[in-house]
C-alpha cells in the first residue's frame, strides 16, 4: 500500500463508522412498548427478555425502478388488470421491493382478479401457489390479520408475494381456492389458527384443533396458557405457573 492512497483508505472507514453509528441511533429511535410474550396481556413473560419488543415501521414502499424482473412484472399485471377493467392503482396497496423479494399488498376486494391475471397472463404465468400463511399484528389498528400467498412461476422461474390485510373487526379476504386449488388446505389452516375467514371457500373447517375449539391459538391475544384440553379433560397452566427446572 503507497502513502498516497491511506488517507483515501482512512476516509472509506471513516465512512462506514459513521453508517454503523447512524443504523444504531435509527435503531434506538424506534418505539419500545413493554407486554407480555408475543403480544399477550393475560400471562406472564417467558421469553427472558423483561417484555420488551420494538415495534419496527413497516417497509416503506418502492419506487421504480425494482430491479431484476420486478419492473417487468408490475408492467405485466397492470395491462391485465385494465383488461379485466380495474387499473392498477386500483388494486395495489403497495409496492414493497426488498431483499430480492417483490411484495404486492393487495386491497382485498381485488385479491381474486390480481391472481387470475398473475395466473393466466402468459408473460407472467405464476401457474402455482405454494401455500397461505397468516400474521397478526395487534397494534395496527383496521389490518391486524396479514393473509400472506407466494407465488411461483414454474415456466419462468420467478416468485412474487401477495399481501392482503383486513381488520379484526371484519375479517373476511376472499378465497382463492377457484384460481388457486392447492389453497383449500392452507386456507382451513389459516382459519384455523388465525380466525380469517375465507369468503367463498368450499368447506372452511378445523384443520388441526378440535372441532369443538375455542378461539384461534395463532392470534398474539391468545393466552399462553390455562386453556382447558376440551378433549382430554386436563389443562395447560399459565407459565408463571409452571415448574422451573434448574
Amino acid at each position: 500500500m503507497t502513502s498516497e492512497n491511506r488517507p483515501e483508505q482512512a476516509g472509506e472507514e471513516q465512512a462506514g463508522e459513521d453508517r454503523a453509528a447512524l443504523a444504531g441511533r435509527e435503531r434506538l429511535s424506534q418505539p419500545v412498548v413493554r407486554t407480555g410474550m408475543f403480544g399477550t396481556h393475560t400471562s406472564g413473560d417467558t421469553s427472558g427478555y423483561g417484555r420488551m419488543r420494538v415495534r419496527p415501521p413497516l417497509a416503506p414502499a418502492s419506487e421504480r425502478p425494482y430491479g431484476s424482473y420486478f419492473d417487468e412484472v408490475a408492467d405485466s399485471l397492470a395491462a391485465g388488470l385494465e383488461r379485466a377493467g380495474s387499473g392498477f392503482d386500483e388494486a395495489i396497496e403497495r409496492v414493497v421491493a426488498d431483499r430480492g423479494e417483490l411484495t404486492l399488498h393487495v386491497r382485498r376486494e381485488h385479491l381474486v382478479a390480481v391472481a387470475r391475471v398473475l395466473r393466466d397472463e402468459p408473460s407472467l404465468a405464476f401457474e402455482l401457489c405454494l401455500g397461505v400463511s397468516g400474521t397478526h399484528y395487534l397494534w395496527e389498528t383496521g389490518r391486524e390479520l396479514r393473509a400472506v400467498y407466494p407465488l411461483l412461476s414454474i415456466a419462468r422461474n420467478r416468485r412474487v408475494r401477495l399481501e392482503v390485510s383486513a381488520p379484526d373487526a371484519d375479517p373476511r379476504i376472499p378465497s382463492l381456492v377457484d384460481v388457486y386449488p392447492t389453497c383449500d388446505w392452507h386456507e382451513r389452516e389459516t382459519w384455523d389458527f388465525y380466525g380469517i375467514v375465507f369468503e367463498g371457500h368450499p368447506a372452511l373447517t378445523r384443520i388441526q384443533m378440535p372441532d369443538d375449539w375455542k378461539g384461534h391459538p395463532q392470534r398474539k391475544d391468545y393466552p399462553l396458557g390455562g386453556i382447558p384440553v376440551e378433549y382430554r379433560g386436563a389443562t395447560v397452566p399459565p407459565p408463571d405457573e409452571r415448574r422451573a427446572y434448574s
